[in-house]
């Protein structure tokens, strides 16, 4: 564990506590964690990770604006479910995409743990995107994705971030507790 882990680790927390509880500054703080893993992942070959870190931060932009600017509400962006076909053809992506990054990182990396790491990038792409505009969908998919980088960050003595992910879990069934409640949903 690093110094960097560590403080990376504590704006995790903040950040996702935040995103549970509708704060836009959520996104900021969010910014500063994904920058600082890409070199927690960096140095322990976990180049999807670290990549998907990168996109994360864009990710991060896009939802600030999203959750501050969006809807003629003058809150912003409110809560909102997706429907099947919708939920469906995400998920498609995200496999889609899992299954490319997997064979590039396979392929022309020394990835430890390349197909793996490419199927956690990718539905995380799709929950972080669900989560910048605010689906409920996001919650569930981030539990079964938390859960499963769980078990990777163990593996790669990552045990801190292991923690971490597994308070992330606790914290996504919470979210997705509050966020099914949310009135604006059942407006």
């Amino acid at each position: 564990m690093s110094g960097l882990e560590l403080f990376a680790a504590a704006l995790g927390v903040i950040a996702v506590w935040l995103t549970v509880k509708q704060n836009p500054w959520c996104w900021p703080i969010g910014l500063v964690m994904v920058l600082l893993y890409t070199w927690v992942f960096f140095d322990v070959k976990l180049y999807s990770d670290m990549l998907l870190q990168v996109v994360y931060a864009a990710l991060q932009v896009y939802g600030w604006w999203q959750w501050t600017r969006a809807g003629a509400i003058k809150q912003g962006r409110q809560v909102t479910s997706l429907g099947v076909p919708a939920i469906m053809a995400s998920l498609a992506v995200g496999a889609v995409g899992s299954l490319l990054l997997g064979a590039a990182m396979a392929h022309w990396t020394d990835a430890a743990q390349p197909w793996l790491d490419a199927a956690l990038t990718g539905f995380s792409l799709v929950a972080q995107m669900w989560m910048a505009q605010k689906r409920v969908q996001c919650w569930p998919l981030w539990i079964a994705v938390d859960v499963i980088f769980v078990g990777l960050f163990l593996y790669k003595g990552l045990y801190l971030t292991a923690a971490l992910y597994a308070l992330f879990t606790v914290i996504a069934v919470q979210g997705w507790r509050e966020w099914r409640a949310d009135p604006a949903l059942h407006a």
